[in-house]
């Protein structure tokens, strides 16, 4: 959308919390070791990592582990306001920026059964809080507090900011070199 040429490639990192680490530090701790670590494998390249979190009474909800988790998740989540947090880091060699964005998001209330036919869609069960904002799960949101795009998983106006600070500019053509 954004006519950006990229690769995916998945960064291979422990991703469990640390002891007293905040959800917005946890997902932002997260993106730049995910950049990072490719930043290293490809040291001439421009690297964007991210990492989202759902929280709800000050809990995490990250990916559901099984459909029945799925379904408690999405839950606890209908009728109420939740926060996303996205933590977004941009790389380029050695050099590495990192942030993150919190977007409130409030659910539709809706009944179990409605739970239990998005999950088998299979949509929510790679996802943190069982549900994707970008596909079937826009379904179950009344309303978003914030940037929409850091609740699918990349701030794009935060990302430009930082690919900016880092001596590039967007154009729409894509990006080059100031």
């Amino acid at each position: 959308m954004l006519n950006l040429q990229f690769d995916i490639l998945p960064a291979d990192i422990d991703e469990k919390y640390l002891r007293h680490e905040a959800p917005t530090a946890h997902a932002q701790r997260l993106a730049r070791e995910k950049a990072l670590v490719v930043a290293e494998q490809h040291p001439k390249a421009l690297v964007v990592g991210s990492d989202t979190v759902v929280v709800i009474d000050r809990s995490v909800l990250g990916k559901p582990k099984s459909e029945d988790e799925a379904v408690a998740m999405l839950m606890r989540l209908q009728g109420r306001v939740h926060r996303v947090a996205t933590g977004i880091a941009v790389a380029e060699g050695a050099e590495c920026l990192a942030e993150s964005e919190i977007v409130r998001v409030k659910f539709r209330a809706f009944e179990l059964d409605t739970a239990r036919e998005y999950v088998a869609t299979g949509e929510p069960m790679d996802k943190a809080g069982a549900y994707g904002i970008q596909g079937f799960g826009a379904s179950l949101i009344e309303w978003v507090d914030g940037d929409y795009f850091a609740v699918m998983g990349l701030p794009v106006q935060r990302m430009i900011r930082m690919f900016e600070q880092l001596g590039w500019h967007y154009n729409f053509k894509g990006l080059e070199r100031r």
